[in-house]
């Protein structure tokens, strides 16, 4: 059986939050990947990722200081 290896990236600890364009970027490259079909890993890779995403994403209601 082969496997193959996650191209995710993983902050480390301490590093600086990506955008969501960025995060954003990798969701859409991960399905690309996987044709359309998420295999196991790859859909907590997506969870994870969307998760990351909504973090980073802007809030319309956040105010400004």
């Amino acid at each position: 059986m082969i496997h193959a290896m996650s191209t995710t990236h993983r902050r480390a600890p301490g590093a600086t939050q990506r955008s969501a364009a960025e995060v954003n970027e990798e969701i859409r490259a991960l399905w690309l990947r996987a044709g359309g079909t998420l295999s196991g890993e790859q859909r907590r890779d997506y969870q994870r990722l969307v998760l990351e995403w909504a973090a980073a994403a802007p809030r319309p209601d956040a105010q400004v200081a």
